[in-house]
């Protein structure tokens, strides 16, 4: 499995990991970050912090230096090297496209001027070589390519191994958020909902982006709710999901920009997994599960949110019926197939070929 900018301890490599071993094949990761943090039971490459050049000569080079007999890129960068592997030895190679890479870029603020014309290149030619993959497996129906030799969608549901039971909540009211902590996904807005309920904790897990640690340093160091936020950093899912346990509400407060507004987040299903009512800004399809479980609100900004979380408080009744709901939902989803299970079959029967094929 390999990335070039993911860190090992990302939620979807660790559900895939646990997938293809179920399948009963070895997995090698290649990315970033700490290796402890990495899947269990696979062999673990950490590669060493880099700039552009250095990214992209690792997106050459680690294709051509794994071992496995087939290749899983979940980065567009080493697709490329991946597909250079195909065509100078033979060995097949699934494109895992977890996201619409080129709406993300809209969301990030360095992609303009020479670097964003590039990194639209390079997306646009990432996509075309995902498409002839041996096989292309996408986070949600909209997700590009929309056309590949063997297309599918493996959606970002939980899986049972690293979400804890529903539980009790705690007598303090406690709000979660996992994921990439930026302001486009919500960091601000969570802050100002905290200072306008008092009586809320909220824990944050996940890596800070750079263009927000400033002014976080700041509001760290002037408002009066920093001392009931605690920011955990980055954390392997089944050590970060433990702070499910005894939380009261998840937080998924992600702005409407092109690379949202039609995803699904993935955190909205472990919310409900671990039996948590889940605050949504308007996406679509996160706005619509939460009020079909009827488990959550949608909320518009900092002000409707913290008028939400100062609801459950006032109303335990209703916050018992979502919890509840949420629970239910939680227990007729682990009776479902799981998409990565199906990714993994596929995956053995492309190493079947490789052994058939060197015979």
């Amino acid at each position: 499995m390999i990335g070039t900018a993911h860190d090992v301890a990302d939620a979807r490599t660790h559900r895939t990991t646990v997938a293809l071993q179920a399948a009963g094949l070895s997995v090698e990761v290649f990315g970033r970050g700490a290796a402890q943090a990495g899947p269990t039971g696979a062999q673990i490459h950490i590669l060493r912090p880099r700039g552009l050049v250095g990214r992209l000569l690792d997106a050459g080079r680690v294709p051509l230096r794994a071992r496995g007999r087939v290749l899983l890129v979940i980065d567009p960068d080493p697709l490329l090297g991946a597909t250079l592997r195909r065509w100078t030895r033979g060995n097949p190679f699934v494109a895992d496209c977890h996201e619409d890479y080129s709406a993300l870029l809209a969301d990030r603020a360095w992609a303009h001027g020479w670097k964003g014309a590039a990194a639209r290149r390079l997306t646009r030619l990432t996509t075309r070589l995902a498409a002839r993959a041996d096989l292309t497996t996408v986070a949600d129906d909209h997700v590009p390519p929309l056309t590949a030799r063997e297309r599918l969608v493996v959606r970002n549901v939980p899986s049972g191994e690293y979400l804890p039971q529903p539980s009790e909540p705690d007598p303090v009211p406690r709000a979660l958020y996992i994921g990439d902590v930026r302001q486009s996904r919500g960091l601000r807005t969570m802050l100002a909902a905290l200072e306008a309920a008092p009586s809320w904790e909220l824990d944050i897990v996940g890596p800070v982006s750079e263009l927000d640690r400033d002014w976080l340093q700041t509001w760290l160091e002037t408002s009066s709710a920093a001392t009931r936020v605690t920011f955990h950093g980055r954390m392997p899912p089944a050590q970060a999901w433990l702070l499910a346990r005894g939380a009261w509400v998840g937080l998924c407060l992600l702005d409407l920009t092109p690379a949202f507004v039609e995803a699904m987040p993935s955190k909205v299903y472990e919310y409900l997994g671990c039996g948590l009512p889940v605050l949504v800004t308007a996406l679509p399809k996160a706005a619509e599960l939460v009020g079909v479980v009827g488990a959550g609100h949608v909320v518009t900004d900092a002000e409707s949110t913290a008028a939400a979380l100062r609801a459950y408080e006032q109303d335990p009744d209703r916050f018992g019926a979502e919890r509840a709901a949420a629970a239910s939902w939680a227990d007729r989803r682990a009776m479902d197939a799981s998409p990565y299970a199906e990714l993994a079959e596929r995956a053995a029967a492309l190493v079947a070929q490789t052994k058939t094929a060197r015979r």
